[in-house]
């Protein structure tokens, strides 16, 4: 008996041992949720998940699988254990780790209560990030469907529906083979964030999170193989990074910032280079570093007085550019509100040779969270921004453009960072894209047209005393007197025989057989005649001319047909004035 009540006991202090250590996990997890330490809330909650539960190998409770049947309980589980599940889910989305956080939204879903309303939301966000695009597109529908407010949420619900589109769209473009993209090599994408990229020189520097302790440093690579950290004065307790460099390489813009209990305090910084050493970084002035707000992520421009930057002054983060004088001193600066939306844009690169404004954005419809867009023109004349689309940009974070090409084409030669590939954090990738070759030239297609001869080219190849049928030359019906549209041809006729003065023709009228055979002779010698009268008025000697008339004795066309009824068409041919050359 005491050996059974020794055994209970046992057990007692045991469970209150585990439920003690239990709930020490949570507690840290907990705290470093609220410090916005979100890797170490990750260990903890972890922890907290799996301690105490019943096991036959590390593995029986997997806080990823997504929910089966046996999950989908009315009670769920404790409230406690409800908000791990959801907030281990939520830093799993801040690390930028959607494959881990989406069972978790899941499993958070089955939970029966109106705890987490946003947990659809950010689980169709994750769905998109794994691209899981029709998932996505079902779970952000039933989203909006159940979610009354009209909020920030709701709109973005609905431009990730938009963005589905545009992403289903940018996958079936035609010109995918045109774009060569390569993931830098591991020696720069060595663990951790890694992102930043600028050209200078043949120098390619860069920010990278890697090492221990964790924090942001610049570094540089003259081939992309040997890495080394520039040798720039850097507290340990002060994150630097995020750079750029001025055109003559002797003065680089930086940003320093530290984090408190998850709240960002970041500025631009410059440094000037001597003897190969980049000298102590001074803060530059209130204009651009404006108090209780942050700037970061400088671009100083080819002139040395134009210094593009992102700074959330204005609540979200937009871009400003500051116009510098010769000591380097902010006297003005304006918002890019051509490019500015009412979300995030960060990460300004102007690239000369093309008059291209590059920067990341998650404001517009793409193809999720932040892409990459331009914008053509100067800085005082920018035109609206475009989303380059994929394959530039991918369904998760697309950030820091550089190009070290100097032709018009920007992406070529280009660098920039994703996370596309990566579990949590941005890694650095190249790109060229070819352009399409141009289209044929339309060489112009030279038709030789042979002109429609005249009726005066006809006369003129005519062989000697071959009659040629002129139809211009018209009369009233029964008629003799030369009708004014006569006039142009006959005119002609005047010309080629002053041109030619050894010529000599016959002009010869017919008619169809209307009228007495009589009526028809004497009416086809008066037409005749008047031709040559004409041509006389016109200076043409009359030795040169002869004129007869064949009344109806000469047709090329039955008058009739063969029924005896009448043949207009016949008719018409028959009544004619037929020239005849005697001597070219």
């Amino acid at each position: 008996m005491k050996k059974i009540l020794f055994t209970a006991v046992m057990l007692v202090v045991v469970q209150a041992a585990w439920s003690q250590h239990k709930a020490g996990y949570l507690k840290a997890a907990d705290s470093y949720y609220k410090q916005a330490d979100y890797y170490s809330a990750t260990l903890y909650y972890e922890k907290y998940l799996v301690a105490g539960t019943k096991r036959t190998d590390p593995m029986t409770y997997n806080p990823y699988a997504a929910p089966g049947p046996s999950d989908r309980v009315t009670t769920g589980p404790a409230a406690d254990e409800q908000q791990a599940v959801y907030q281990l889910a939520d830093s799993y989305r801040r690390l930028n780790d959607p494959a881990k956080a989406t069972p978790l939204y899941e499993k958070s879903l089955t939970y029966n209560n109106d705890r987490y309303p946003l947990a659809a939301y950010y689980y169709g966000i994750c769905l998109r990030s794994t691209e899981k695009y029709d998932a996505a597109e079902e779970v952000f529908s039933a989203f909006l469907a159940k979610y009354k407010s009209t909020d920030t949420y709701s709109a973005d619900a609905e431009k990730e529906l938009r963005n589905l589109r545009f992403i289903r769209q940018q996958l079936q473009k035609g010109d995918l083979s045109l774009y060569h993209l390569h993931k830098a090599a591991g020696t720069l994408n060595a663990g951790g964030a890694t992102y930043a990229p600028v050209w200078a020189g043949d120098k390619l520097l860069f920010t990278s999170t890697k090492g221990i302790p964790v924090m942001n440093r610049i570094y540089q690579s003259s081939d992309t193989v040997a890495v080394t950290r520039i040798p720039l004065v850097q507290s340990s307790k002060v994150h630097q990074g995020a750079v750029s460099v001025s055109a003559d390489g002797n003065a680089l813009y930086l940003t320093q910032w530290t984090t408190d209990n998850g709240k960002k305090s970041a500025a631009i910084y410059i440094s000037k280079k001597k003897d190969q050493q980049w000298s102590e970084p001074v803060k530059l002035d209130e204009m651009i570093n404006t108090t209780g707000f942050n700037a970061q992520q400088p671009f100083i421009m080819a002139d040395g007085r134009t210094l593009l930057f992102s700074s959330d002054k204005a609540g979200n983060y937009d871009l400003y550019a500051a116009t510098l004088d010769a000591t380097g001193k902010a006297v003005s600066v304006q918002a890019l509100s051509a490019l500015n939306t009412a979300a995030d844009e960060q990460a300004p690169y102007y690239h000369a040779a093309s008059s291209t404004l590059v920067f990341a954005s998650n404001g517009g419809v793409g193809m999720g969270g932040y892409d990459l867009y331009f914008s053509k023109g100067t800085i005082d004349h920018l035109s609206p921004a475009v989303n380059f689309g994929y394959p530039v940009n991918a369904v998760k974070d697309d950030i820091y453009f550089s190009s070290k090409t100097q032709t018009a084409n920007v992406l070529d030669d280009a660098w920039f960072c994703s996370d596309r590939s990566a579990e949590c954090c941005l890694e650095l990738f190249s790109l060229n894209m070819t352009p399409p070759p141009p289209p044929p030239v339309d060489t112009p297609v030279v038709v030789a047209v042979t002109p429609v001869p005249t009726i005066i080219d006809t006369i003129l190849r005519t062989p000697v005393n071959e009659a040629v049928a002129i139809q211009q030359i018209y009369y009233e019906l029964n008629e003799y007197t030369l009708s004014a549209s006569s006039y142009p041809l006959l005119d002609k006729l005047a010309e080629v025989l002053l041109s030619h003065p050894q010529m000599e023709i016959e002009i010869s009228a017919h008619t169809d057989s209307t009228g007495t055979a009589a009526f028809n002779q004497q009416l086809s010698e008066k037409r005749a005649m008047n031709c040559v009268a004409y041509l006389m008025s016109k200076g043409v000697p009359k030795d040169r001319l002869q004129y007869k008339g064949y009344g109806a004795s000469k047709p090329v066309a039955p008058n009739t047909f063969p029924d005896g009824t009448d043949n207009p068409e016949g008719r018409r041919l028959n009544r004619r004035i037929e020239l005849k050359i005697l001597k070219q």
